[in-house]
């Protein structure tokens, strides 16, 4: 069977090895074009892209795939893949978190099957990691589901879950999504060589919609409950980075645990900042630890190491 697959960041590549390394023949691969990335803002290729040229499989990078663009250039550009697409000979295309929209020309020309981080139809969208965790959902998981032109509402091929656990982070959860929706993905092409998968609509109920992540967001606010904070912590971690502000230094917050007991003090007050109690942080309602903190150009570091170089004694977080 041969697959083409377009995809852009590790959630992607982790899909196209198992693809690789389960025999099905790649003759092509679509990602994002580089982008600029690290301290000296060279262009950097994807991890997809990096997974395919190391492996001999084409590569193409197109800016759209949607010829009616008023951009001339992306216009053309579509143009010329939807004709690669054409000329190369290939069974399904699929995709996971490649970052362009695929429109009604490019589903129609093979059928399109997309990996995505959640238990459809909840979470349908860019973010579905970050929002489970951030709204305390008790499980998630990955939907491979045959794409139509909605936004994540194509019929269900499989759907697999997963608990999420009070330490999962967005990095965790991520990496296991991604090896489970690459196992899956594989599952479902071979039962399509076969011809016995089932396509299974969405219920209509449960939808809910994972908006992009923004930078703004990670702002702490520590009038909401502990509860509610320890979440967000997890969700933006590793990125945005959640943080709060102390003497108008940003101090990012990657990590943290839920203490359920009180305290009159007002929300964001340091209760106690020392080798025997930890970072103890007022909130709304329930108090929170601290336990990996980080300031501006300086490393991540445990409560008690980064309590030695900042001083939060007595402090509030704003």
């Amino acid at each position: 069977m041969k697959v083409i697959f377009a995809g852009t960041p590790e959630f992607a590549a982790v899909a196209l090895q198992a693809l690789h390394e389960a025999g099905f023949e790649i003759p092509l691969v679509l990602t994002q074009p580089d982008r600029p990335a690290g301290r000296g803002m060279q262009l950097q290729p994807s991890a997809v892209k990096q997974y395919a040229v190391a492996h001999g499989i084409p590569v193409a990078q197109p800016l759209s795939l949607r010829m009616d663009s008023k951009d001339p250039q992306r216009a053309q550009e579509a143009k010329e893949a939807h004709e690669l697409l054409r000329n190369t000979g290939y069974d399904a295309m699929v995709v996971a978190a490649y970052g362009l929209i695929l429109p009604r020309s490019t589903l129609d020309i093979k059928p399109c099957i997309n990996i995505h981080g959640s238990l459809l139809p909840r979470w349908r969208g860019a973010a579905p990691i970050h929002r489970a965790i951030e709204a305390g959902d008790a499980e998630t998981g990955v939907t491979i589901m045959q794409m139509e032109e909605g936004l994540d509402t194509g019929p269900m091929l499989l759907i697999e879950r997963t608990p999420i656990g009070p330490q999962d982070t967005t990095a965790t959860l991520h990496d296991r999504l991604a090896a489970m929706g690459a196992q899956m993905v594989v599952k479902v092409l071979h039962k399509l060589e076969q011809g016995i998968v089932e396509a299974v609509p969405q219920p209509e109920a449960g939808v809910t919609y994972a908006t992009k992540i923004a930078k703004e967001e990670a702002k702490l606010d520590f009038s909401q409950s502990a509860r509610e904070i320890g979440r967000k912590i997890r969700a933006f971690n590793p990125f945005p980075g959640a943080h709060g502000t102390v003497d108008g230094v940003a101090v990012k917050l990657w990590g943290a645990e839920v203490l359920d007991a009180g305290s009159d003090a007002p929300a964001g007050k340091v209760l106690a900042a020392d080798a025997q109690h930890g970072i103890v942080v007022a909130c709304g309602s329930g108090a929170l630890r601290l336990t990996e903190l980080q300031k501006p150009g300086g490393k991540r570091l445990p409560a008690a190491e980064f309590i030695k170089g900042f001083g939060l004694e007595g402090k509030r977080f704003e």
